[in-house]
């Protein structure tokens, strides 16, 4: 029998690095490269058998709930396995959207991870990876959680790293403004930039060198946000001035920027300042090393 009852914690997630190329493959996504970790910023999701699936969200959404990426999920789930995926789902958002932190990716990613748990699937089938990647290119990353290097369009797994747990960052981003991910890739190509070296970030990680993997951070997508949310600039200039900060760039496609800092209370200090002073969303966090954690009753 199912449990009746499940509680699914989704982290968000930092970019270290990305490196998006001008190539695009069959599909018209563009060859990326990205090393992404988890951090403890979290969305909430219950789950429980119901009649019909429904999907809701705290705040609500502005888009009907068919459109939701959890939504999407449970239904691909029910496709694959010959399941009918009727369970009521509440989405507790934390996790701002449109903000490069991969909040729809996560929320996905437990979804699917809750729905092995309920019904006793192998959460390595490689059926459960396509199923991820036909959500979006963030979402396979997310049923891992580790730092971790994906290729193809972002969403093919090539390598796993040790964590960096623990790790103190601090995320800012405009109030009210975002990005989409759409809008950030068509800006790009209308003006590409070539990606930063990859290598020595995948060796940094490799031999878990901290100095070097901070040094290595970079993200080529950067530019295509602050030409559409000039304030995403402004805010990643303010940063790099701060205190106690080791690296500091865009997460993602934006709106969010990212400071990597030396101590919790550095990190604290730069988003009560950056909410007090600047008026922005300012948010501190830890780097953490697992993707969605299901706790059923």
């Amino acid at each position: 029998m199912p449990a009746r009852f499940m509680l699914i914690t989704a982290p968000a997630k930092i970019n270290l690095y990305l490196g998006v190329h001008t190539q695009k493959d069959a599909r018209g996504y563009h060859r990326v490269d990205s090393v992404m970790t988890t951090i403890d910023l979290t969305d909430t999701l219950a789950i429980a058998p119901a009649d019909e699936l429904a999907v809701h969200t705290v705040p609500e959404a502005d888009f009907p709930m068919e459109e939701n990426t959890a939504y999407r999920a449970a239904v691909a789930m029910g496709k694959a396995f010959e399941r009918e995926p009727n369970f009521t789902i509440l989405i507790d958002k934390h996790i701002p959207i449109r903000s490069g932190l991969g909040g729809p990716s996560t929320d996905a990613a437990a979804v699917i991870m809750a729905l092995c748990r309920a019904w006793h699937l192998d959460p390595t089938d490689p059926k459960i990876d396509e199923i991820a990647r036909s959500i979006g290119a963030d979402v396979p990353f997310f049923l891992y959680g580790p730092p971790a290097y994906l290729a193809g369009a972002g969403d093919e797994m090539r390598e796993l790293f040790r964590p960096l747990t623990g790790t103190p960052v601090a995320l800012v981003k405009p109030l009210a403004s975002g990005v989409t991910a759409r809008d950030a890739y068509v800006r790009f190509d209308e003006s590409p930039i070539d990606a930063a070296p990859l290598d020595p970030m995948l060796e940094a990680l490799r031999l878990h060198d901290e100095t070097a993997i901070f040094n290595s951070v970079a993200n080529n997508l950067a530019p295509a946000a602050c030409s559409i949310e000039p304030e995403i600039a402004q805010i990643l200039d303010w940063i790099r001035e701060q205190p106690e900060v080791r690296a500091a760039d865009v997460t993602g496609s934006g709106a969010c920027v990212f400071a990597i800092c030396n101590t919790q209370m550095a990190a604290d200090a730069i988003a009560l300042s950056a909410l007090n002073e600047h008026g922005w969303w300012g948010q501190s966090a830890k780097m953490e090393n697992s993707g969605p954690y299901v706790a059923a009753g």
